[in-house]
Parts: C-alpha cells; sequence; structure tokens
C-alpha cells in the first residue's frame, strides 16, 4: 500500500486545522524535544515548527512516499521512517504528538500508555484521531467491500470501530498520566469541486481498498462508492460540499 502525498495535501487546511487546535492547547513553553509520530508529508509538523521554533524536532512515519515529501518541506525536523506499532523514543521526550494516524492501528490500551512513559517529567501527549466511522462515507465503504464482488480482496480492511470513546480513554490513560484533558469536535468542513468527499477519501480510507484491487474490478468497485458518495453528500445550491467530520483529541500530561 502506498500513499500519495499529493491527493492528501489537496485538502491541507481542513487536515491541518485539528493539528492547530491539538497543539494550541499543549502546555509546554519550551519542549527539549518534539516527536511527530506520523507525520506525514510534514504538515503537522510545520505547525510544531511554528509553535517551537527552537525546538529539537523528530517526524515518524511509515510511508516512505510521505517521508520523502517531508523532506523536499522547508520544515526545519530530523525524519525517520518507522512502524507506529513498535516505535519507541530512543530518549525521553518532552512531547509526543500524532495528528490523525492511530485510527489505523489497533492495541491502544497498549500503545498509549507505553507512549507517556517515554515521556520526561511533565512531558505532553497530544494525540489527534477521526472519529467518523459512522458516517455515510465509511458506512458505504464498508458495505460495497462486502459486496460479493469484492469482499474475497477487500473485506479485510473494514474496521468499523477502531477509534474507543472519549471515557474509554480516560481508562486507559488515567493510570499513567498527572492530567488528562479529553475532547471531540464536530467540523463541518465545507468542500469544493466535485466528487469532493470522494476525493478526500481517496487520500485516507479509500487507500488500502484501491491498493487490493485492479483493471475492471477497482474501476467498478469506484464507480460505485463515488455514486452513492454523491447521493449521501449532495452538493449544495452554491456548489460546495458539507462534509460533517468528527475528531477526538486527547493531551495527556505525564
Amino acid at each position: 500500500m502506498s500513499w500519495d502525498p499529493s491527493i492528501y495535501l489537496s485538502f491541507d487546511a481542513e487536515r491541518t486545522r485539528p493539528a492547530v487546535d491539538l497543539t494550541s492547547r499543549i502546555p509546554t513553553a519550551s519542549p527539549r524535544v518534539v516527536i511527530d509520530l506520523g507525520c506525514g508529508p510534514g504538515n503537522s509538523t510545520a505547525i510544531l515548527a511554528r509553535r517551537w521554533p527552537s525546538t529539537r524536532l523528530i517526524g515518524v512515519d511509515n510511508s516512505a512516499e510521505m517521508l520523502a515529501a517531508a523532506a523536499k518541506s522547508s520544515v526545519r525536523a530530523e525524519w525517520q521512517e518507522a512502524d507506529l506499532r513498535d516505535w519507541s523514543a530512543s530518549e525521553p521526550a518532552s512531547v509526543i504528538f500524532s495528528n490523525a494516524a492511530f485510527q489505523w492501528l489497533d492495541g491502544h490500551a497498549a500503545i498509549f500508555p507505553r507512549l507517556i512513559r517515554s515521556l520526561e517529567p511533565n512531558g505532553v501527549l497530544a494525540i489527534q484521531m477521526p472519529r467518523n466511522f459512522d458516517a455515510p462515507s465509511h458506512v458505504l465503504l464498508r458495505e460495497i467491500a462486502n459486496d460479493p464482488r469484492w469482499s474475497s480482496k477487500v473485506a479485510r480492511f473494514n474496521r468499523t470501530d477502531p477509534v474507543a470513546s472519549p471515557a474509554a480513554y480516560y481508562a486507559m490513560l488515567c493510570g499513567d498520566a498527572a492530567s488528562l484533558d479529553i475532547w471531540q469536535t464536530e467540523y463541518q468542513h465545507v468542500l469544493d469541486g466535485e466528487d469532493a468527499v470522494f476525493k478526500w477519501v481517496s487520500g485516507t480510507a479509500l487507500v488500502p481498498y484501491v491498493a487490493a484491487l485492479d483493471g475492471g474490478d477497482r474501476k467498478e468497485f469506484l464507480n460505485v462508492y463515488r455514486e452513492r458518495l454523491a447521493r449521501a453528500y449532495p452538493r449544495q445550491s452554491n456548489g460546495k460540499t458539507l462534509f460533517p467530520f468528527k475528531r477526538i483529541f486527547i493531551v495527556a500530561t505525564r
């Protein structure tokens, strides 16, 4: 499975806004080292660089394509390729940050406490994840993937509830955190152009499904999904498309 940074960044403002909101809630004035887990093409790392211009920044991602795009950016950071499932810090960090990465992984109850324990005293774990898996964009994708025409190739990518509730994350983290700030927001994205929601998910949720299909199967799968999305998210009279999007935020101080 490969990632296309240009597709992902076609909605750069909307994807970066949660990183701005999360960064603004980190109560750290002068961190020694800040690590961005799942840094992608470096758009969230750029937010961290503006917040802390003299701090050592490390961006970590498992996608060589994303890291290549990050390396070409003007962001002042070290870039590392690693799998977030088993990543560990080489030294205690001041801030471990993640914008829209851990929804791809299971096992948060084991991973997140381990990340807190990787922090220096008073260090901060700051995580944002989409929590819109009950939205039409994802429900329709799972339904189509379960169609017998494609299920043998793509149904395994269906994930109905990969991100837990705020209360569940509190229970996971309260034993290791001195303080916890957890909240949930629903953004009302106003998207331009035709098939706007389809273009959005083409850079994220749709990626593994497309990678597993080829030829006519891929074309038919995408056409069915595109048509159903257009009905679920109709364009407004002014040509815009409204795309409600829920996200959960966690700021845990050690």
